[in-house]
């Protein structure tokens, strides 16, 4: 039985982006449910999502300031090499206050400061999840010095140097496995017998996406009784409504349309929707994967190590997608996949059958066990 004695304390690091941030509030999430005597502190930047996400959970804030790396060797790397510094810093200090008994990171400058503060420090261990089919540049550099690391694809393994380096996928939340897609499309007020269809370009949208989708809207929920359930990002959301307000004034009276700038409850989103139209970053994958739903991936063309089309290619692949590329995304071939999956229910099947075997609901079990072993 866990006892005063026997705390332990954990950091977790990783943000900027949902898929840095959220396998890393999932096994934060999955620590401090598992009955331990259990402190936990997360370790990221204020100014980004993880910090709100942070307050919502009740979950210990440790701040960092760095920011991305810039792509240009110019002298704005000065400032950031600067800022990079005060960040290891500061993270030796909170290694030295709170003694951590071992860091999960998801990879990202957003965790970089605190795993190098662990290696100057040298007696503290930490874990390293990457989700990306190459992982990032934090991932490649950091690896060697991990005590494990964890991958969502198979072939990252060969971008890795580490002896005790596991496939796992993705971290997922639970639910993910236990919700029904009935009850998905209940919870949002769905009719059960008719086709969802999700676009979503992650949590900052997909310009490219938005503007094409926003041009077929009508005619897909008019003329083909499909619901919709549109996530424009938040950066978007005002001109995606101010150019359907022109093309179709009367939107907001068509209960078969949902749009909002992003939804907090992506699991429930995701599990209603029959089609789902997303970029390509790893977890929105794993998420789609463990969704029951046929995927149209269009992969940012600008992501770091062109990662998003590499992780859309191995899914396409697989037989688990239809690829399409940004330049390639606009009103009508959008029109033409869409109605071709909605009509062709043999398709609309097989992709999501190949999707599902995909899914490895078990990597957030495993992830967590690993990274209790390292700390013991």
């Amino acid at each position: 039985m866990s006892n005063i004695f026997s705390k332990k304390t954990y950091f977790i690091t990783g943000g900027g982006t949902g898929g840095h941030i959220y396998p890393a509030m999932a096994v934060a999430d999955a620590l401090s449910k598992s009955g331990e005597n259990i402190e936990l502190y997360y370790v990221g930047n204020p100014n980004n999502l993880e910090y709100s996400i942070c307050e919502q959970k009740g979950y210990k804030f440790l701040p960092v300031s760095v920011k991305g790396m810039p792509r240009k060797i110019d002298l704005s790397l000065i400032p950031w090499v600067f800022n990079l510094g005060i960040s290891i810093v500061k993270s030796l200090f909170y290694i030295s206050k709170y003694k951590p008994n071992g860091i999960f990171g998801t990879g990202g400058y957003v965790s970089a400061p605190i795993m190098i503060a662990s290696i100057l420090e040298g007696k503290t261990p930490f874990m390293m999840h990457d989700c990306d089919a190459k992982p990032g540049l934090v991932t490649r550099k950091l690896a060697p010095y991990a005590s494990s690391v964890s991958l969502a694809f198979d072939k990252a393994k060969s971008f890795i140097t580490n002896d005790n380096c596991i496939v796992t996928g993705n971290p997922l939340r639970p639910e993910f496995k236990t919700l029904s897609k009935k009850l998905a499309k209940e919870t949002l007020n769905l009719e059960p017998d008719k086709k969802v269809l999700l676009v979503m370009g992650g949590s900052q949208g997909a310009k490219s996406i938005d503007n094409a989708f926003g041009e077929i809207i009508k005619e897909l929920s008019e003329d083909n009784n499909l619901q919709i359930i549109f996530q424009t990002g938040k950066k978007n959301f005002s001109d995606v409504i101010e150019r359907l307000e022109k093309i179709y004034p009367n939107y907001k009276k068509n209960k078969n349309i949902l749009i909002k700038p992003y939804f907090d409850d992506m699991i429930t989103i995701l599990k209603a929707s029959d089609i789902v139209i997303s970029r390509a970053g790893s977890l929105s994958l794993s998420e789609i994967f463990a969704s029951d739903t046929a995927a149209l991936l269009i992969p940012y063309p600008h992501a770091a190590s062109d990662h998003q089309r590499k992780n859309a290619k191995f899914v396409e692949e697989q037989g688990a997608c239809i690829y399409l590329e940004d330049n390639d995304t606009d009103p009508n071939s959008l029109k033409e996949i869409i109605l071709n999956l909605l009509n062709n229910e043999e398709k609309r099947n097989k992709l999501k059958e190949n999707s599902t075997k995909l899914a490895q609901y078990d990597a957030l079990k495993n992830i967590v066990n690993q990274f209790i072993k390292i700390t013991e």
